[in-house]
């Protein structure tokens, strides 16, 4: 079977590398977290392949779910953002994760409630943390006056969020107001 060539991992090595020592580790297979990932999801394909393969008729009524979220889950969970570690190695956490804490963030500041928050990495700072840009969409309470003050309040909320909360550094951070609510909606 052949592997997409030109997908290389954040380790440097090509997953086609990993796909044909499946079955024999290499050291640093055995140290990367990369390697080990891309090597569990590897053999995950190749056993429902072989389970493929070994039972044409039926497919178990599961398979198709188990892979389907399989996919699902690796989509959603979006492109990974490096994170900075005191210790030597390195530690990740993903763009839906980063949104869900900004989300809490945001709902927190009152008057506003988010509803879709896009996060998206632009570079590295010196520290090894992620920078990204943010967008924000928010609705707000019906007869909320102080709209400003809330808005201000929201960024100030977001912004202590993505640096002590989560550890990535905030480049932009773009609130967009698209709809209003009343209470008890």
């Amino acid at each position: 079977m052949e592997v997409n060539q030109d997908y290389g991992l954040p380790c440097g090595r090509e997953l086609e590398t990993v796909w044909e020592n499946l079955d024999e580790v290499d050291e640093h297979q055995l140290d990367c977290v990369h390697c080990r990932t891309a090597r569990e999801s590897l053999l995950a394909l190749r056993a429902a392949t072989q389970e493929l393969i070994d039972e044409p008729d039926p497919t178990p009524p599961d398979l198709v779910g188990r892979i389907m979220s399989a996919v699902r889950a690796e989509v959603r969970r979006g492109q990974m953002l490096d994170l900075p570690a005191a210790e030597p190695g390195s530690v990740e956490v993903s763009e839906q994760a980063v949104a869900v804490v900004l989300r809490y963030a945001a709902d927190s500041a009152g008057n506003v409630r988010a509803r879709r928050v896009r996060v998206r990495k632009v570079g590295v700072d010196s520290s090894g943390a992620a920078q990204v840009e943010v967008e924000l969409t928010l609705t707000t309470r019906l007869g909320n006056t102080s709209g400003a003050d809330t808005l201000a309040r929201v960024r100030e909320l977001v912004s202590a969020a993505a640096s002590s909360r989560v550890g990535i550094s905030l480049v932009s951070l773009d609130l967009l107001v698209e709809d209003v609510y009343e209470d008890g909606e």
